[in-house]
């Protein structure tokens, strides 16, 4: 099993440990033992690491960069952890949908709460985990995580599966047949383009912007849609 990095990001030690014993206690009762936990005091603690992390506790009241400028800096990045705000500040909550955090849970911290919030967290993280796709060309086959893929595009008889590495795929296919094989996270934007919602960070003037700072075209007749299906796709994915 692929072990869960988690990261608690917190200036209170306090903080810091109550976070770290409920992840603890939530593990071992649901006899999961493949994890680490990584703490940091402040946001450029946090910015300096690799970032390689499943989940990430955040404050948002920090010195600065500040939880929230610390998950912008993230996002920009094309970090794509699961966020969890920790926090006393209610009204930040849509700053927090912003930058797409997974939760917001107010301090004082209530038991209840994190296993909710955890309980989630892992059903999103179990359907993302294994999910794939197998492309063939000629003789060979590719296997593809769902996951790592920022966009297809068609180009006359061929489609180009781009991926968040910077790798790109392309073999004989047709779009509509690749929009059958994949699941809810993706959309047809265009008629030449498929986009994983996953990796959407806005939409403007007919061009929506990706995690990792790609353009890609969206149609003017389906750029109300697809804003509607991210706000549809983020809602049913964190139930």
């Amino acid at each position: 099993m692929e072990v869960i990095k988690y990261a608690v990001c917190d200036d209170e030690p306090f903080m810091q440990e109550k976070i770290c014993d409920y992840l603890s206690e939530y593990m071992k009762g649901r006899s999961l033992t493949s994890y680490c936990i990584d703490r940091f005091s402040n946001g450029r603690s946090l910015l300096k690491s690799d970032c390689d992390f499943h989940l990430i506790f955040l404050d948002i009241q920090m010195e600065r960069p500040d939880g929230m400028e610390t998950a912008r800096i993230l996002r920009q990045r094309g970090n794509r952890s699961l966020l969890i705000f920790v926090t006393v500040l209610k009204e930040c909550v849509f700053d927090a949908f912003e930058v797409r955090a997974h939760d917001y849970l107010l301090k004082p911290l209530e038991r209840d709460g994190f296993t909710r919030t955890m309980d989630r967290a892992f059903r999103f993280l179990a359907q993302q985990a294994d999910k794939r796709i197998l492309v063939q060309k000629g003789t060979l086959c590719e296997v593809i995580l769902l996951s790592r893929i920022l966009y297809c595009e068609v180009q006359g008889r061929k489609l180009y599966i781009h991926q968040s590495d910077g790798g790109v795929v392309d073999y004989y296919d047709k779009l509509e047949a690749f929009e059958r094989r994949v699941d809810g996270r993706f959309f047809r934007c265009h008629r030449s383009y498929l986009v994983n919602l996953d990796h959407v960070r806005g939409c403007r003037d007919g061009r929506v912007r990706l995690s990792q700072g790609e353009e890609i075209p969206v149609s003017r007749l389906r750029e109300r849609d697809l804003m509607q299906a991210l706000l549809y796709y983020m809602k049913e994915r964190d139930r």
